[in-house]
């Protein structure tokens, strides 16, 4: 479910992607609500039949301690509040997105301020990581930069539109070649590195087809989410074995995730066949 995040937002790979194929981070947001709930029924459908079938798998907790009504709200309905006030703004047309996240941050700060958890260490290690996570992709967005100058120099993207345009001439056939290459180097390579370098190539022979940049920007975020759970370098796979430690073997989290890729692929078949569910609130 952690890679659920990738798809209903505010994404990161939405924000990205909003930003590479030049298009609207809110209309993106809109655009991703109902794709991203759609996996989360294909996920809950999943787990309930698993659980009937063998339930074994998912034996019930002898260890569960009473929460009182007053608990649960305390810990959940902050957290709610901000975030739909984050994307709420961006929904409505109030805030940009940069602003949005300023707001968000703020919130953030004021909340961890009512939980008297602000410390001098959190504060240290939120910023580190950002300056580490944002000096990274600026890195990749140089050599992607650099990449994409010499590869469109040298005419490579010519003759890709050129190929799929004229020799193919096939919008179906283009689809399925761009996602089939997505989820294929998805196995071997980030999300930030396919989206600077290999979604600009993909985006003139977009444009000559005439498909809609939303629709087609919520299909690469939703193969490139996919990517968090193929192995060998699917993030969420290692956050898991981290997370288990020596509890579970490396090879039986690669099988039991199978299942679950394929409900992405599901998921990213029904977006295609049901371009209404991109558009339902835009």
């Amino acid at each position: 479910s952690g890679t659920l995040g990738q798809i209903i937002p505010p994404s990161i790979i939405l924000i990205i992607l909003g930003d590479v194929m030049s298009v609207s981070v809110g209309e993106l947001f809109m655009g991703a609500v109902l794709p991203g709930l759609v996996l989360v029924g294909l996920y809950i459908a999943y787990i309930l039949i698993k659980a009937y079938l063998n339930p074994h798998a998912a034996p019930v907790s002898q260890d569960i301690k009473k929460v009182s009504i007053k608990e649960i709200i305390i810990s959940i309905v902050p957290p709610m509040l901000l975030m739909v006030s984050v994307l709420g703004s961006i929904f409505a047309g109030i805030a940009s997105p940069t602003e949005s996240a300023a707001f968000g941050v703020v919130g953030a700060l004021l909340l961890a301020v009512l939980n008297n958890s602000l410390n001098f260490e959190m504060i240290k290690y939120a910023t580190l990581e950002t300056v580490k996570l944002t000096g990274m992709i600026f890195m990749i967005l140089i050599g992607a930069t650099a990449f994409s100058l010499v590869f469109n120099e040298l005419g490579g993207s010519d003759l890709i539109l050129e190929f799929f345009s004229e020799d193919i001439g096939d919008v179906w056939v283009f689809i399925a070649v761009a996602m089939l290459s997505i989820f294929i180097l998805g196995f071997f390579i980030d999300f930030i590195e396919i989206s600077f370098i290999i979604v600009p190539i993909l985006v003139p022979v977009m444009d000559a087809f005439g498909i809609d940049p939303i629709w087609f920007a919520v299909l690469i975020a939703l193969n490139l989410q996919a990517s968090f759970l193929t192995p060998p370098f699917g993030l969420s796979l290692f956050f898991l074995k981290g997370a288990a430690g020596d509890t579970i073997k490396t090879m039986e989290i690669y099988k039991g995730i199978i299942p679950f890729i394929l409900l992405q692929l599901l998921g990213l078949g029904l977006v295609i066949l049901f371009p209404d569910l991109v558009f339902a609130f835009l």
